[in-house]
């Protein structure tokens, strides 16, 4: 068989985009809308998810599943990437923090609506990689470094929004103290059960939690 092309691909990528919002109105009632923000759906039918996986997973790379990428670590499914970022409401103005860069296909996703994306990876070899593969891709807003997330990036700070693609059993303090008033930061927050968690700031500096549908992801390392 021969290897497909980007014709195929491109067919493949709006494929998922369509099965992306199917899930988005299966889960109208738990998300309290019926379809995800259409800047999000473009984005997620923009960025080539294939590059953003090792070679051997890129035939799957447009179904809607988590891909290993190495170091025991996955690129979440496209739904939940759709869904965190839509939770985000990232803005053209605004600067969003990402914690967990992974291979950076989130990171392309926040790039196409957010003016400026910082994002914070423990492994070394993934941040290495994300980055030539974003600069490569011609997408020059997202800076990356080497670190233990949970304690943000304090000389980029404060950030419109930010996003954690780890869990934690709450919200690390470094995170919240960096989250400008009225921002808002999405992650996966809780020990047993974990819930894909929307945390608000008001202008004030107080904080409102919401939770939305249970999930499962790996935990947020430190150093």
């Amino acid at each position: 068989m021969k290897p497909m092309n980007e014709k195929h691909l491109a067919v493949l990528r709006r494929h998922m985009v369509e099965v992306i919002a199917i899930y988005a109105d299966l889960e109208s009632e738990e998300l309290g809308k019926a379809a995800f923000d259409e800047r999000v759906m473009a984005a997620m039918l923009q960025v080539p998810r294939h590059l953003f996986v090792p070679a051997p997973a890129a035939p799957f790379a447009y179904q809607d599943m988590p891909l290993p990428i190495g170091f025991d670590k996955t690129v979440s499914q496209p739904f939940m990437v759709a869904l965190m970022i839509d939770l985000l409401d990232p803005q053209p103005h605004e600067a969003v923090l990402e914690i967990g860069t992974g291979l950076g296909y989130q990171a392309a996703i926040l790039a196409e609506l957010a003016g400026q994306v910082w994002s914070v990876e423990i492994i070394e070899e993934f941040a290495s990689h994300a980055e030539a593969l974003l600069r490569s891709l011609g997408i020059s807003n997202v800076g990356i470094r080497i670190g233990d997330g949970s304690g943000g990036w304090p000389e980029r700070a404060p950030f419109d929004k930010i996003l954690v693609t780890a869990a934690a059993e709450e919200a690390p303090p470094a995170l919240l103290e960096q989250l400008k008033p009225m921002g808002r930061l999405v992650l996966p927050m809780g020990s047993e059960q974990q819930f894909l968690t929307v945390i608000d700031k008001d202008s004030a500096g107080r904080l409102e939690t919401r939770q939305f549908i249970p999930v499962r992801f790996g935990r947020l390392e430190t150093v």
